[in-house]
């Protein structure tokens, strides 16, 4: 193949100019983000039990829906909670890669199945399904300069002119306000109510019958009579509208014939649905709503239709209404991708250099520079036709994959370097003659590092999603970089470069003193080889002390899923104690307002009152802390946090505040650290599993391998228990339904259904004004009607006693459980503290007691476990690949061996930055066994070629050491320097950047220094012991064909038997032109040059 591209160098730029217009056309229909689409898909269930208890809500709600959940189509697990506000929540998770619009359509009909199980007043408020992820894409806070506009009337707007528009949008997976809509709210007087011998039963009753819709149709529509001229449309006034129909609305008609209404009885207003949300932007207060990203959407592409939309819809906004965005997500990704492309052009320059440091030449450096964009464009022509997106895993590969692109146009423009030189032949003449000697080499280097990353194209799961980005990126970008080593860089050597001349590298200045030393460096190199080869034997114990000692650090290393990134923003969790009023939260809520508020790099503070990760409710918050830009800011979102959590956690001793930071792949759980489900496996009950895992907390409080663990979960709280004695109620003739309406309906308030309202459908409450449900002595006074019709008070036969109860029901895979959270200690990885936490969990803790492990430490574990198996995988894979090419089983050997000394190095320099490993690592790893390999394959070819054609064992290893010595120095120093811009990044996406470099850049440097040396040991050692004879394959035969011949002739076959062949010998001195008397084209003494 590379002579047809050798004689046709047109077609070769032909080619090249193709594969680079269709990256050219590809780049802009690429979406750009942060990560694939890593996140396994969710569907959230929503339902509402107005009134009801956390614990009752989780007995008649959550569990009937759990239980219908199981068996469903990839499953991996579900979450749920059951808040004291009668909220419930359901987290269904299925496994990566499953379709979500099916998953949701299945868990519609499975729900659909118990439906009519569920209580009325659940199905009343329906049961709702959304498919977004569940972190924040982004923050829009609404407020207004009009003093007549407040708060409220701003989160009216948003749901009836700004929600709509924004969920439409492409991308948009849920919309969440943190305001409650207009409700026509009924507050009661259950004094006035009972002094009318009415109860809050007539109340319900009369404003359900009066407020029905009513189609009474078309007046005169067919079939009709000829001689009929005309229809009409009717509307008849079913529905109450406004404030005075509500008043108006009579409850009971007396003999004497007064009315008795509802507004002698309570008070009618359009209030809220609920009143436990408060916003608030820099202590200003506002309408807030959060943007949840859809499942496999673009979070940049989402974000700037968002900003568009918002832009479009202030034009409408009324006057003194305004809206700000303090927290979005979108710059960031795109700051963490634009740092990853300023280092992919960092790598770029650095390659260069070091190229030209080595070659020396600008026409030789010109050459393999010229295949790096021209390779990249491929790639990114490839990603684009098999659906990839630009991101950080496929970034990663080609920034990864610059120095490995160079390396095979190196060694085809080093090696046709050295056939002119030592030949004295031009440059075409050189390349076709060169092309032969390394195809093999070549086509083995690249068929290596291909299948190298083979294996990780078939991991599962969310690791399984990341390595497979980044395994075709860099198995693309180094099949094009062996493909143009084979076809554009021979036709480029055959035209563009020009004849060595003598005394070429004789030079002044840096590159001649760089040469000789590079020469004195080479003749002490291989005298060390000689000698080592000699003594291979010990050298071979060496070498298992080293593989022992890797493998050992390599399996004791700390695990991890990604290491925590600075993502400019930071997020502290309230929690106050259970029964704490409103009014209490949002002073606690301010006090952390005003701390952040002190810190230079915090840019805004947005706070929400009445929601926060661990659960809603009105003693419950939650603090976003937007960060200044990276170049604005000295303290990184890790230092703030910390400062925050101990400033708030221990100053304010109302609350429990933790400050963290997000996870690095959104939705993979709420905060970077750890995160887990204590379950009741047994019969304790929810009470008795918080207090263990109080316990639990307390004991990692004192372990100095773990960091602010705590429970993700709001406390017990005070509760009244309110004991029914049936018997008695039968005596006094209360039916109980009538009791329970009476019950709910005064102090959780019934549901009424909707009305019209300005254009939308909205609530209807009725509930016990807030004078007569302050204490157990106006529950006891509250009245019902018995079967003869008089008002019988509840205490005769109802008692109330104080106790507590859990305000949040939260249960994991069914069982009951309870959320905890934590981090490592610094210092400490976390995969380290995990095991900890179960240590603790196995050591103190009842039997009964079980864990399991969720979010982004369920994917830790699954990563972790498949990390070992990737590598041995790869590992397996390169053998086979070298057994096919070389048609043997033993020879292989002497090129894969080198890799746990490669392992070594990328252990070394983990241990010695304190990285765990995780993803980047592992990855990181898997290319130092391509380019270890890659870099032993250089000298084993050449070995075993010369072994094959009947040269001395000995020998042949120490002149090929010698030969190959220049290009594994310059193709790892260039990949080396190449990929250390990733080692010490900073700002955004740096901390994946510098696990992933740091671990490559160990690895290459161990493995190219011990290489050079342990590679012609095992060459030896390996046809040694299994007395393996090499064989010439293919146009290797050609080669050996012509070698033989040459050795034939006394000198050069072009220079004296065809001096008319040679450009050189005209009008030259011979003696500048010929090397000593007797030598011979294969020898290494007396070479003008050193190879």
């Amino acid at each position: 193949m590379s002579n047809f591209f050798i004689h046709r160098p047109i077609f070769a730029w032909v080619l090249a100019i193709l594969i680079s217009f269709a990256g050219l056309l590809a780049i802009p229909n690429m979406s750009v983000e942060q990560y694939p689409d890593v996140a396994p898909p969710a569907i959230t269930i929503s339902a509402t039990y107005p009134g009801a208890s956390a614990e009752e809500v989780s007995r008649s709600v959550v569990s009937l829906i759990e239980d219908e959940l199981n068996g469903a189509d990839g499953l991996l697990y579900y979450s749920s909670t059951a808040d004291a506000s009668g909220r419930a929540s359901i987290v269904v998770t299925f496994e990566p890669g499953t379709d979500q619009d099916l998953a949701q359509v299945d868990v519609q009909n499975r729900v659909s199945n118990i439906q009519s199980s569920l209580p009325q007043a659940v199905l009343e408020q329906g049961v709702r399904y959304s498919k977004g992820l569940t972190s924040f894409l982004m923050i829009v806070s609404m407020y207004s300069d009009n003093p007549d506009i407040d708060a409220a009337s701003v989160a009216d707007y948003i749901t009836r002119n700004v929600k709509n528009s924004i969920s439409r949008l492409d991308g948009v997976g849920n919309f969440q306000l943190f305001s409650a809509p207009r409700a026509m709210r009924i507050w009661v007087d259950p004094e006035k109510l009972s002094g009318y011998g009415l109860t809050m039963t007539d109340v319900t009753a009369a404003l359900r019958s009066q407020n029905i819709p009513v189609a009474a149709g078309i007046l005169g529509g067919p079939p009709t009579d000829a001689d009929l001229m005309t229809t009409a449309i009717t509307s008849v006034n079913g529905e109450l509208t406004n404030i005075d129909e509500f008043k108006n609305v009579v409850l009971r008609a007396n003999a004497d014939g007064s009315l008795v209404r509802v507004q002698d009885v309570a008070r009618v207003e359009v209030g809220l649905s609920s009143y436990s949300f408060n916003g608030k932007l820099d202590g200003r207060p506002v309408a807030t709503f959060a943007i949840n990203l859809a499942a496999g959407a673009n979070a940049l592409e989402t974000a700037a239709l968002v900003r568009a939309e918002m832009e479009s819809l202030s034009q409408y906004f009324p006057d003194g209404i305004s809206y700000a965005i303090p927290y979005d997500t979108a710059p960031y990704v795109k700051e963490s991708i634009l740092k990853v492309v300023h280092t992919l052009l960092e790598a770029v320059v650095l390659v260069f250099v070091v190229m030209f440091l080595f070659l020396q030449n600008v026409r030789y450096t010109v050459i393999p520079a010229l295949v790096v964009p021209i390779a990249l464009l491929g790639t990114l022509a490839i990603l684009w036709m098999v659906g990839m997106s630009v991101n950080t895993m496929t970034m990663f590969a080609m920034v990864l994959s610059i120095g490995i692109l160079v390396d095979d146009a190196i060694v085809v423009v080093e090696n046709v370097e050295r056939i002119m030189m030592e030949e004295r032949i031009p440059p075409l003449q050189a390349t076709i003659k060169a092309m032969p000697q390394i195809g093999g080499a070549i086509v083995g280097i690249t068929l290596v590092l291909v299948t190298v990353f083979f294996p990780l194209a078939f991991m599962s799961g969310s690791s399984g999603v990341i390595y497979r980005q980044f395994a075709v990126a860099m198995a693309v970008s180094i099949a094009f970089s062996g493909f143009f080593a084979l076809t554009f860089t021979p036709a480029l050597c055959a035209t563009f470069l020009k004849p060595v001349t003598v005394g070429a590298h004789e030079r002044r200045g840096f590159f001649g003193w760089f040469n000789r030393n590079f020469d004195r460096m080479t003749e002490g190199y291989t005298s060390w080889v000689a000698k080592l080869v000699k003594r291979g034997g010990r050298m071979m114990f060496i070498y298992l002390a080293l593989t022992i000692g890797a493998l050992w650090f390599f399996v004791r290393m700390p695990g991890s899923f990604m290491p925590d990134e600075d993502q400019g923003v930071v997020i502290t969790n309230v929690e106050l104690a259970s029964g704490s009023t409103a009014e209490r939260t949002e002073a606690v809520l301010d006090q952390a307002r005003a701390f952040f508020e002190k810190e230079e790099a915090v840019e805004h503070v947005v706070s929400i009152r009445g929601f926060s990760f661990n659960g809603t409710g009105i003693n419950a918050g939650i603090i976003f802390t937007p960060l200044k830009d990276f170049k604005d800011r000295t303290a990184t979102a890790q230092e703030i946090a910390g400062r925050a959590t101990g400033a708030l956690l221990f100053g304010v001793p109302d609350a429990t505040m933790f400050s963290v930071m997000p996870p690095p792949i959104p939705s993979l759980g709420n905060a970077s650290g750890f995160d887990m489900y204590l379950q009741d496996r047994g019969t304790l009950g929810v009470n008795e599993l918080r207090a263990q895992a109080d316990q639990l907390v307390a004991l990692a409080s004192q372990n100095p391998k773990l960091n602010s663990v705590r429970i993700a979960s709001l406390g017990a709280g005070p509760s009244l228990e309110i004991k029914i004695d049936r018997a008695k109620a039968m005596t006094y003739g209360v039916s109980f339904p009538d009791l329970a309406q009476v019950l709910s309906s005064s102090l959780g308030g019934a549901y009424l259904g909707k009305f019209p309202n300005m254009g939308r459908m909205q609530d209807i409450w009725v509930q016990a004004d807030n004078p007569y449900r302050r204490s157990p002595d106006d529950l006891l006074r509250l009245k019902v009607r018995n079967a003869t019709g008089d008002l019988v008070e509840l205490s005769n036969f109802i008692e109330v006693r104080w106790s507590l109860a859990q305000s949040l029901v939260q249960r994991y895979n069914s069982y009951f459980a309870v959320n905890i959270s934590g981090s490592a200690a610094p210092g400490v990885a976390n995969g380290e503290a995990m095991a900890e936490m179960e240590r603790l969990i196995r050591d103190n803790l009842s039997a009964d007691i079980g864990f399991e492990w969720t979010g982004l430490s369920y994917q830790e574990i699954e990563a972790g476990n498949q990390g070992s198996i990737l590598m041995i995988l790869s590992l397996f894979v390169v053998f086979l690949v070298l057994a096919a090419l070389y048609e043997s089983w033993s020879i292989p050997l002497s090129a894969v061996m080198i890799v746990p000394l490669g392992l070594l190095g990328s252990v070394a320099f983990a241990y010695l930055f304190n990285l765990s490993n995780d993803i980047y690592f592992q990855v990181g790893v898997v290319t130092v066994i391509g380019l270890a390999t890659k870099n032993a394959i250089l000298i084993v070819e050449f070995a075993k070629d010369a072994v094959a054609t009947g040269q001395p064992l000995f020998e042949s290893t120490v002149r090929a050491a010698r030969l190959r010595l220049r290009p594994i120095l310059m193709t790892s120093f260039a990949f080396i320097l190449g990929v250390t811009p990733l080692m010490i990044a900073t700002g955004a996406g740096a901390a994946g950047q510098r696990t992933l470099g740091t671990g490559v850049v160990g690895g290459m440097i161990a493995a190219t220094v011990f290489s050079i040396f342990m590679v012609p040991i095992f060459f030896s050692v390996v046809l040694k012991i299994f007395k393996t004879k090499p064989k010439l394959l293919g146009a290797q035969v050609v080669e050996q064909q012509s070698e033989m011949q040459s050795r034939e002739e006394k000198d050069f076959i072009y220079s004296e038997a065809y001096p008319e062949l040679d450009p050189y010998r005209v009008g030259s001195d011979d003696t500048n032109h010929s090397k000593s008397d007797g030598a011979k084209p294969g020898d290494d003494t007396n070479q003008t040059r050193e190879e």
